[in-house]
């Protein structure tokens, strides 16, 4: 580690191009006939065309800028057509419920079931109040678990215990490693076609499990497997424009490698716009991404986790994977999924996202990188890989110990 605040890391630009920086520049115009209104972030606006530099969705700022038409088009334009049906599993804890609030304002989403083992009605009754097209319907307990996931082209689970003063993302596996593997299983038996996004922490650990889980049930198709990383990012991006002054809606900092500690590594060297940072703002930026779960939890001191953040970073990438299932086809993010860019078999990074899942990971991301990221990068690389294993050594135990009984 370098102790010069002098000494800089050479931070180049990136290519302009949205395989690159994540952008959106295909974002078709939000416009719908007279009298309705769109939900961009968290505020209803009238029918408008989205800027395309703006590089959001609906949830990617609150501060998304808007282009007004300079002049009124003669002709309607009609309402998006697909919409999509979305199930959130562990719907009334900390994370499910601002999550179920955030995917109620999606024009994406036609119908989302809410499911919990205790407290979802009232969750559902609270948001059917609220005036947005999509329906939210409860699914309460392991009996209506098959009903909740019949037909849904996309699953959340958030479900799972949240981490406490002093609990590492470690000390979770045991509880929410069997969670995650009987969620998974029905997803496997019931909507075995949808896309599957794993919040449950260890995601290093929780997304290999819902993987052999799949491969036993004989369904697993690794390109609709997706670990949510997405907190890493929008940490990495509000940091850094924090620490430079910048513009929030401009900035865009792909993070790779795992969701725990040192294994999540910005690549701040590919920042978009480029910036100059010495080793010791790029090794404290990195510091504090590694650790924001823990700076969440311990000033709630006692009273939850990073509940607000990954719930709008989880709504984020639901929006992301629905344009991509709509036929967007410049739908970019970084995301824990089975890879092959380096010889781990799972690793977060950027991928473009299609109608049937992930079709390529970015690798030119992990290219040119500063010496303290290439240090970073090989160093996170024993700790992950103990991470994937032992997800698939919890279900293959848990397979031979059924087998024997």
């Amino acid at each position: 580690m370098a102790t010069s605040t002098a000494a800089t890391l050479s931070l180049h630009p990136v290519p302009s191009s949205s395989a690159q920086t994540g952008s959106t520049s295909k974002t078709r115009p939000v416009a719908l006939t007279r009298g309705l209104t769109s939900f961009c972030g968290l505020k209803a606006l009238p029918s408008i065309s989205i800027d395309p530099h703006n590089r959001a969705g609906l949830l990617r700022s609150v501060n998304a800028r808007a282009t007004f038409p300079s002049q009124r088009s003669t002709q309607p334009i009609q309402p998006r057509a697909s919409t999509f049906k979305v199930a959130v599993l562990g719907a009334a804890g900390g994370i499910g419920q601002p999550l179920a609030l955030l995917l109620k304002m999606s024009p994406l989403i036609s119908a989302l079931h809410l499911y919990d083992i205790a407290n979802v009605k009232g969750t559902v009754a609270d948001l059917n109040h609220c005036n947005t097209p999509a329906r939210a319907i409860d699914f309460t307990g392991p009996a209506e678990l098959a009903s909740c996931l019949r037909g849904v082209d996309l699953v959340v689970i958030p479900a799972g215990v949240p981490r406490k003063p002093g609990m590492t993302r470690d000390d979770l596996f045991q509880i929410n490693a069997g969670i995650v593997k009987a969620l998974v299983a029905a997803v496997a038996d019931h909507a075995p076609q949808a896309f599957v996004h794993v919040i449950s922490n260890p995601v290093n650990s929780t997304v290999p499990i819902a993987a052999e889980v799949l491969k036993q049930k004989g369904v697993y198709d690794p390109r609709k497997l997706f670990g949510v990383t997405t907190l890493d990012v929008v940490r990495a991006n509000t940091f850094l424009a924090q620490k430079k002054n910048l513009r929030l809606i401009d900035v865009d900092v792909p993070v790779v490698g795992g969701h725990a500690g040192a294994t999540i590594l910005p690549l701040l060297s590919k920042a978009r716009p480029s910036v100059t940072l010495t080793v010791d703002e790029a090794e404290e930026l990195t510091a504090r991404v590694q650790n924001g779960g823990t700076e969440v939890v311990e000033a709630k001191a006692g009273a939850g986790s990073a509940t607000l953040s990954m719930a709008y970073a989880a709504a984020r990438f639901v929006e992301s994977s629905l344009r991509a299932l709509d036929g967007d086809g410049d739908v970019y993010e970084c995301v824990f999924v089975q890879s092959e860019l380096t010889e781990l078999p799972f690793f977060a990074s950027r991928v473009k996202i299609g109608r049937h899942g992930v079709e390529a990971a970015i690798s030119s991301d992990l290219v040119g990188l500063s010496e303290f990221e290439a240090k970073a990068l090989e160093a996170l690389k024993p700790e992950l890989r103990a991470s994937i294993e032992k997800g698939i050594s919890f279900v293959q135990k848990q397979q031979e110990a059924a087998g024997v009984m």
